[in-house]
């Protein structure tokens, strides 16, 4: 590795296995942190005006794609850790979210963006203490009638913000200027 004069080594940039964790479920929960500082960071300080910009009549507002990263990863939990489908409450509680789409646009607008990255950050910490309670050899193994294992499943839980990840960055800038922040040209004064 070569490091240049003055750059240092940052550990966010890194991927170590965590302490208390089995070698590759350790390493699974080092991207899965990496992944959710990320987005944490990229829409930390966003308003209510930013959080519910819709591009277009088809588009996700950030708040949205927060709650749909959280659905999805609540979809991961109980198909890897229970072996089992929503049941109705969870069903009610988050396909929505999970599906995004119309209900999704009204449903999720006029709330500030810790109310979605607390539900984001709630979701991830369950992620952890089930993850804490397994080994690798649980990566490996999938759930009864799926052919994709548990190991497989997670990545595609970081695949899936990743890519979520890139659509909220590319939202993000394109979030107009407040009127009261645009600058109009001077106009010319003959003299």
């Amino acid at each position: 590795m070569i490091l240049g004069n003055g750059v240092k080594n940052n550990p966010a940039s890194n991927i170590n296995t965590e302490e208390g964790f089995t070698p590759q479920i350790g390493t699974l929960v080092s991207m899965l942190n990496n992944l959710s500082n990320r987005v944490e960071r990229v829409v930390k300080g966003l308003d209510i005006r930013q959080t519910d910009h819709l591009l277009d009549e088809k588009a996700n507002r950030i708040g949205a794609l927060i709650m749909h990263l959280a659905a999805a990863e609540v979809y991961y939990q109980v198909y890897t850790f229970e072996n089992r489908a929503f049941n109705k409450e969870e069903k009610d509680k988050w396909e929505i979210g999970l599906d995004l789409g119309d209900k999704a646009r009204e449903e999720f607008k006029g709330k500030p963006i810790t109310y979605y990255l607390d539900i984001y950050k709630e979701v991830r910490k369950k992620t952890i203490e089930e993850l804490k309670k397994r080994n690798d050899e649980w990566l490996e193994g999938s759930w009864p009638g799926s052919t994709m294992n548990n190991h497989f499943a997670w990545f595609h839980v970081m695949e899936h913000q990743s890519s979520h990840l890139g659509q909220i960055l590319m939202l993000k800038k394109r979030i107009p200027e407040e009127e009261n922040d645009i600058k109009l040209p001077e106009e010319k004064v003959d003299q």
